[in-house]
């Protein structure tokens, strides 16, 4: 599947967002450049890619592409399988600046996830991030957010983590903890909830005399962003401070303070 969508405040440009593929490398070197220069201006750091693995992601067919009809560069995303392929990143997302603030991102990760899905449909979907906008559009997704250590212990992951300018408050977390805020879709839990969806749903239903019988509803993260939001304000306030009275990080397992965030 091809999405087309329409801006009328960009000249009516039409975005075609699809799979990339081998065509596609010659927007490798503007996408990697763009990915650094917008890390720096957020004052984040990322997980450094060439060129040429960007080309590589477009080659197997693990990369969403984001084009106008005209073949100007629009937004970006990759997959990259960790821990035997049990768990996925949807990584890199990026959006042309020219092009931000009208559901690009939205809809390259609506097909990347797509795509996930249909590649390792066995495999727990995470993300690390520091943005709230990608956090909403990822629990759309079913995404929820959860504690470090339900992410892939693979090394090779966690190394791309060095290029953060918060690396070392990651380590001085024995990697537990850091600014961005970890989520996680997976499959079986979400089986899982389906089928209590559809037991609630029998439950439902007038009872002999004429009541209604009502389940407690389940709180979600969806729709508590203002909560949410106010929260990683603190835990980045208090992760920084720590990370400074160490001495800018410090040497991990050295801070006493143990931080937990669970949405029920």
């Amino acid at each position: 599947m091809i999405f087309i969508f329409n801006f009328n405040k960009l000249e009516n440009k039409d975005i075609i967002v699809r799979v990339a593929t081998a065509d596609d490398r010659q927007y490798a070197k503007t996408i990697t450049d763009e990915m650094e220069a917008s890390a720096k201006a957020r004052g984040t750091g990322i997980a450094k890619r060439s060129p040429d693995y960007v080309s590589h992601k477009m080659e197997e067919g693990k990369a969403v592409i984001a084009l106008t009809k005209t073949g100007e560069w629009v937004g970006f995303c990759y997959i990259e399988a960790w821990g035997h392929e049990k768990f996925v990143a949807n990584s890199g997302l990026i959006v042309n600046p020219e092009f931000r603030g009208h559901g690009v991102a939205k809809s390259i990760k609506e097909k990347i996830f797509e795509l996930s899905r249909k590649k390792y449909p066995d495999a727990k979907i995470f993300g690390l991030t520091t943005g709230l906008a990608v956090m909403k559009i990822n629990s759309d997704l079913g995404y929820e957010p959860v504690t470090y250590s339900e992410l892939t212990d693979d090394d090779e992951f966690w190394k791309g983590c060095q290029s953060c300018v918060n690396f070392e408050v990651l380590m001085s977390k024995n990697r537990k903890n850091c600014l961005c805020t970890a989520m996680l879709y997976d499959p079986v839990e979400k089986e899982k909830e389906a089928q209590e969806k559809n037991k609630v749903a029998a439950a439902v239903a007038p009872s002999s005399n004429g009541n209604t019988q009502r389940t407690r509803k389940r709180r979600r993260f969806k729709g508590n962003f203002s909560l949410f939001e106010r929260w990683l304000r603190f835990k980045k306030y208090v992760l920084l401070k720590s990370a400074r009275k160490n001495g800018g990080g410090g040497a991990a397992g050295s801070s006493k303070r143990r931080f937990f965030f669970g949405w029920l």
